[in-house]
């Protein structure tokens, strides 16, 4: 009798043991190379995207200081920055499907790193070693400082895999720890909405945490869209799922908003504090969001946890020194002023300057003082002749601006 119930009971406690290997994290090889195909895909896919951003403001440098009438979409440059940028973001968008939500996230400091080095680059300004060094010590330092935080997030990232099939997705949608932290994550989020919308509290602060608490929903929603669209082509149909269609609205409802208070944040501060405390906020955001969702850090042991979060740490405070470094960017505005011609008697009473200095350079984005291009910088002038005074006991300005009839 015991041995005819045995396979009856082996097969009741099958669905259990099933359940219970779901969650648990892949050891074997297999489950390292797909730590490292993700990480090496969005590794490429920042790097892509930064180029292609900064070739696209290299195109609208270009033709801001050329007399070319065409438009920014009408160039070679631009276009070849759009395919990169979309190559880019395929490559970030696929590299959720293979390795864990908590590794992806925090690779996006390649992008800044890539940024900080593509300025260095294009500056046009002769220094002498020291002073180069000088002036630029905190972005090497920053950059070294993110290279070694993304080698420790690689290496001690999160082992967890598990197929993104419709009801794995739809069983962490309904667990108890993710709909506790939606829950806190929507108090928080409605009430610093109500601080900035009803209290017009706009601290960089506010606006770049509904940014992370929107962008921890999108990736956690991309990640489920890149995984169900990978089962599908490795032979297991998730199309036809309403949880694949639910994760996608969400996905583009989030990510759009997210770029709203984005945009909203750009015109009020500048982009190195955007990027370096956007870049925390966010990523602290997008690792909480995959450990409660999809269980990233179960069964890892305290020293993993322990290199993976000094990796986080190591990565922030280099791209807090490589944004720290950046120059802030000076208005170009081409007016023409009185006062700066020697000699001339300010035609302001406060003594007000309207043309920017021309030793300070004109930067779009990472790309900065391009003066290679020497139409940007050439100030406008109005003819000006010497008078002679015969008396020297009556002081009178010894320029003076022709006005130009209309038959000239």
């Amino acid at each position: 009798m015991e041995g005819g119930n045995s396979p009856s009971l082996q097969l009741q406690q099958l669905p259990l043991a099933t359940a219970a290997v779901s969650v648990q994290p892949h050891t074997d090889s297999f489950s390292y190379k797909e730590n490292l195909i993700g990480a090496l895909l969005a590794i490429f896919g920042h790097l892509v995207s930064s180029i292609a951003l900064n070739l696209q403001k290299y195109s609208h440098i270009r033709l801001a200081g050329s007399k070319d009438p065409r438009a920014y979409f009408k160039t070679k440059t631009w276009w070849s920055g759009l395919f990169l940028l979309v190559l880019g973001e395929l490559g970030v968008f696929s590299s959720y499907a293979f390795a864990p939500l908590s590794l992806i996230v925090p690779l996006s400091a390649v992008s800044v790193v890539a940024s900080a080095i593509i300025g260095i680059i294009f500056i046009k300004e002769k220094w002498k070693p020291k002073e180069f060094l000088r002036r630029y010590v905190l972005s090497f330092v920053g950059c070294g400082l993110a290279i070694v935080g993304t080698y420790l997030l690689v290496t001690f990232g999160p082992n967890s895999h598990e197929k993104m099939t419709a009801e794995n997705i739809t069983r962490h949608l309904v667990s108890w720890p993710f709909l506790l932290y939606m829950l806190v994550e929507i108090i928080v989020f409605c009430l610093l909405l109500y601080f900035y919308k009803e209290r017009n509290a706009n601290y960089i602060v506010i606006i770049l945490l509904l940014v992370a608490l929107l962008g921890s929903m999108t990736v956690v929603t991309v990640k489920a869209v890149a995984g169900m669209m990978l089962v599908s082509i490795q032979g297991t149909l998730q199309l036809d799922s309403p949880i694949f269609y639910i994760m996608l609205v969400c996905m583009i409802a989030t990510a759009i908003y997210q770029a709203t208070f984005l945009a909203q944040a750009s015109q009020l501060y500048d982009s190195a504090q955007i990027s370096s405390i956007g870049y925390i906020l966010s990523t602290t955001a997008a690792i909480s969001a995959g450990a409660t969702f999809y269980l990233d850090f179960m069964g890892e042991d305290v020293l993993h946890i322990c290199m993976f979060a000094l990796g986080c740490l190591i990565a922030f405070l280099g791209v807090f020194l490589i944004t720290r470094n950046r120059k802030k960017p000076v208005p170009f505005e081409p007016y023409i002023s009185m006062d700066a011609m020697p000699g001339m008697q300010n035609m302001h009473d406060k003594g007000i300057a309207v043309q920017p200095d021309l030793k300070a350079s004109f930067s779009y984005g990472a790309l900065e003082n391009n003066d290679s291009m020497p139409e940007i910088y050439t100030p406008a002038t109005l003819p000006i002749v010497q008078e002679q005074h015969g008396s020297k006991g009556v002081s009178a300005p010894p320029y003076r601006v022709l006005e130009h009839s209309k038959k000239e």
